[in-house]
């Protein structure tokens, strides 16, 4: 065994040793004016001697202290070393199981090669359950052993054999092995549950067609609509193209990741679409849950910047931010990046600062290089804009919540029957306390039930218990979602009086609320405060000055704005040449 030998024990042997070496009964020093002349002449000669070797023990005392401290963090001491120690890794040869594991690789070759009348009993005389126990222990292991010459992990290994056996032979073993074993049955319904999750995140973004269609005038409903049609194909494109392998990239330096497309070769299927990829669901559940996440940042933009953004700007912007800064800031955390690695980790569940503030960051930074609609602030105060369709802006609401149940309840990532019941409530609790905390703060402010704002009072206590939908109680959940929903209310207030205009709430909803709700899990559950500020100036933070700094380009190179005529004729028919509910839709 090694160990570090602590800095301060060094540092005190050092100075034990000059310690003991120094005189004790050195003259005490003063200045030579405070001493008559033949005390001078007696006193000073002995003293500068004996200051000058003081000064010199000093020097080199310093020096030492400096190397040792270094030194330190550098060299190890020797323990004595146990038996394990002394005992070199294996050969790969003598590891358990492997000589049967590649025995069994070798049968299922000549399977291969017998043909379609081969039976695999005649090849392989082990049950799928043995086969599949000895495969997965093998697969998993982390052991070391030597193979031609050089130290490998034993599961890596095993694995790396798999992957270079033929795509016929990956297939017969996942038929005659994987797809018998005990083991698929859980496995199953945990995959099941994921991908359902992932179908309910997807309809999210008809709740965020119809809410921001809604809460917007009728003449850029086609607009709001198309861009929504974009943002989930170019995303979930993307996504595929280079965002999944960077959002889980396997780090080389802990912020900036190297992504590459999502396909994976024939011959890998059994490290991909089995148990031996993750113990609840194949590679690409995996990727279709997180491709429907990703797209959500852009939908969050999509909201703010309506009824005012040129189409081909919007569409150039959100596939930049889309396809590579939500990957890019995702690996930070869920990646096993720099927020994974803090001395006590940052804590996102499923996404309040990583996708929701995120989001809301990357939209207040493109309202701002955009500018308000036109008529909205005047010399007279602010105008309200209202949205044409309440019932639509509803629906998307609902549509929302619905949706949130596999945003949160999906991020288990297991069929765990607590975890997932427990986020469900917590989720639910959330909600209904953020719709009642805005309803209560709306009327009091204005005097009047506000709407639009108890349906944003449900997406923000949704947000705000994201972060911590596993983490904090159900009663707690309660108040997070309450506090979210007041939150919401005077965010957009405030918004409005510093003239950023925000059509439908959604820097409020999302970048506030998705604040509060990652500072919720400190103070209602048990992450580290600091960590968690840590993580929302990083995502934040770069969202912000990366859509700022983008946005700003394609405004010098293409703009960003419709002309002042095609804002007033609505963007239904200056950008698409259609309205969407008939020739009076055109019309103001």
């Amino acid at each position: 065994m090694l160990s570090f030998l602590p800095c301060a024990q060094v540092v005190t042997l050092f100075e034990s040793s000059f310690h003991a070496n120094t005189p004790s009964d050195l003259p005490q020093y003063t200045h030579p004016a405070d001493r008559r002349p033949i005390l001078a002449r007696q006193v000073l000669p002995p003293l500068a001697k004996l200051m000058k070797q003081a000064l010199q023990i000093m020097r080199i005392r310093k020096t030492l202290i400096r190397l040792a401290a270094g030194a330190a963090a550098l060299f190890v001491v020797s323990q004595p070393a146990t038996a394990a120690d002394l005992i070199p890794p294996p050969p790969i040869a003598e590891v358990e199981g492997i000589s049967q594991f590649e025995a069994m690789l070798s049968k299922a070759e000549e399977f291969v090669a017998a043909g379609e009348d081969a039976e695999w009993s005649d090849f392989v005389p082990e049950d799928a359950d043995t086969a599949w126990r000895l495969i997965s222990d093998l697969a998993g292991s982390e052991d070391s052993a030597v193979a031609d010459g050089e130290t490998v992990i034993v599961g890596e290994y095993v694995q790396g054999k798999l992957d270079g056996a033929s795509a016929e032979v990956n297939q017969a073993i996942y038929k005659n092995v994987w797809s018998n074993a005990d083991a698929l049955t859980p496995w199953l319904t945990h995959n099941i549950w994921v991908l359902i999750a992932a179908f309910l995140v997807f309809i999210m973004h008809l709740g965020f067609a119809t809410l921001e269609s809604g809460l917007c005038q009728k003449k850029n409903t086609v607009n709001i609509l198309f861009k929504n049609c974009w943002i989930i194909s170019i995303g979930i494109l993307l996504y595929f193209l280079w965002g999944f392998n960077a959002h889980y990239p396997g780090w080389e330096n802990g912020f900036f990741p190297i992504g590459s497309s999502a396909a994976y070769g024939a011959n890998e299927l059994l490290t991909h679409a089995t148990n031996l990829y993750h113990s609840s669901y194949t590679w690409w559940t995996d990727f279709i849950f997180q491709a429907m996440f990703a797209a959500t940042a852009a939908t969050i933009v999509s909201g703010a910047v309506a009824e005012r953004v040129k189409l081909s700007s919007f569409l150039v912007f959100s596939a930049i931010l889309v396809g590579l800064a939500y990957p890019w800031v995702g690996s930070w955390h869920w990646g096993g990046g720099f927020l994974a690695n803090l001395k006590e980790s940052f804590y996102d569940f499923a996404g309040s600062t990583v996708v929701h503030a995120f989001g809301g960051f990357a939209a207040l930074a493109c309202v701002l290089v955009l500018g308000p609609r036109r008529g909205k602030y005047t010399k007279n105060g602010i105008k309200p804009i209202l949205g044409h369709s309440m019932p639509l802006a509803a629906i998307g609401a609902f549509l929302l919540f619905l949706g949130w149940f596999g945003f949160n309840g999906g991020s288990v990532l297991a069929a765990e029957p607590h975890l997932v019941s427990l986020v469900f409530v917590t989720t639910a609790l959330a909600a209904v306390g953020g719709a009642l905390g805005a309803m209560a703060t709306a009327w009091a402010v204005t005097r009047k039930p506000d709407l639009s704002m108890s349906l944003n009072g449900f997406l923000a206590g949704l947000v705000g218990i994201t972060a911590g939908a596993d983490a904090i109680s159900p009663t707690l959940s309660i108040l997070v979602g309450l506090i979210a929903g007041v939150i919401v209310v005077f965010s957009v207030i405030m918004l409005d009086k510093l003239k950023i205009d925000d059509p439908v709430g959604a820097i409020s909803v999302h970048g506030t609320c998705g604040i509060w709700g990652t500072l919720a899990v400190a103070f209602f559950g048990s992450a580290s405060l600091v960590s968690q500020i840590v993580g929302i100036v990083s995502v934040c933070g770069f969202a912000f000055i990366f859509s700022f700094g983008i946005f700003s380009v394609i405004r010098m190179v293409i703009g960003v704005r419709v002309d002042e005529q095609e804002e007033v004729e609505g963007l239904d028919v200056a950008e698409h040449g259609i309205p969407a509910y008939g020739l009076e839709s055109a019309e103001i």
